[in-house]
């Protein structure tokens, strides 16, 4: 729709804060194609409320360059789908949050294909869903931001990289937790089709369905250091692997001799290592 003539800015008379203010943005511009850019502070609360730019720019597809978003005080479903489907955005906002909340980045860029690099993501402590397929269709993202949190929570990264078809290369250590929850990282990499290198993986103790559908699809992965000792959490790596490439380095817990081959275990044709 032509969106043009649409304002929206009275959050500086509400000083600088949506408390209370539930839905304030939801989808305010959804589908307005037409939409180039905002002004950098045009949403300049710090204080945010829950689903407050759900959707807010979700559908503007000529959108080139996203308002700051300098809120540390973040909301249930607050970012939710803010910009999915943007596919001329190029360049994502600073998220400086490090105290997170449910949902709070769910969808946020899903579908933003020209989107090149993620934004720093500071928190050492997730929350439930967190970023839950963050960057889903993201295919022109070629690097991951760092992600220094050891505090999981349920699906956290949950799809946070599906189909993230540029992306080759993460980390080793990109994914430090040493304690697992359960779908933490379910399906995360999944269809990540050019992706070489999976990044460790330190937990000894996986719980449910923590690597479920983790590389599902990465056809061109070839290397998997996982330090797992106990995987009898139920479908911890239920099809984790299926589909990678055909040969490939699989480097286990020397400790660790309960390993199947396959799809749920190591990939059939790989050389097995011991760190």
């Amino acid at each position: 729709g032509n969106c043009m003539s649409m304002l929206f800015g009275d959050n500086a008379a509400n000083n600088y804060s949506l408390s209370g203010k539930n839905y304030a943005f939801y989808k305010l511009f959804y589908n307005c194609s037409n939409i180039v850019n905002v002004s950098s502070n045009f949403l300049p609360a710090t204080t945010l409320a829950y689903n407050c730019y759900c959707g807010m720019f979700q559908g503007c597809t000529s959108l080139t360059t996203a308002p700051a978003l300098p809120a540390t005080t973040l909301a249930y479903y607050c970012y939710e789908s803010m910009f999915q489907n943007c596919t001329s955005l190029t360049t994502a906002p600073e998220l400086p949050a490090t105290s997170l909340v449910g949902s709070c980045y769910y969808y946020m860029f899903q579908g933003c294909t020209s989107l090149t690099t993620a934004p720093e993501l500071p928190a050492t402590t997730l929350a439930d869903f967190c970023y839950q397929n963050m960057f889903q269709d993201c295919t022109s993202l070629t690097t991951a931001p760092a992600l220094p949190a050891t505090t999981l929570a349920y699906n956290c990264y949950d799809g946070m990289f599906y189909k993230c078809t540029s992306l080759t290369t993460v980390p080793s250590n990109l994914l430090p937790a040493n304690t697992l929850v359960d779908r933490c990282y379910q399906g995360m990499f999944g269809g990540c089709k050019n992706l070489t290198t999976a990044p460790e993986l330190p937990a000894t103790t996986l719980a449910k369905y923590c690597y479920w559908s983790m590389f599902n699809g990465c056809t061109k992965l070839n290397y998997i250091k996982c330090l797992a000792t106990n995987i009898s959490a139920s479908n911890c790596i239920q099809n984790w692997v299926n589909g990678v490439a055909s040969t490939g380095t699989f480097v286990k817990n020397p400790d660790m001799t309960s390993w199947t081959t396959g799809d749920s275990g190591i990939p059939s044709g790989w050389t097995v290592q011991n760190a």
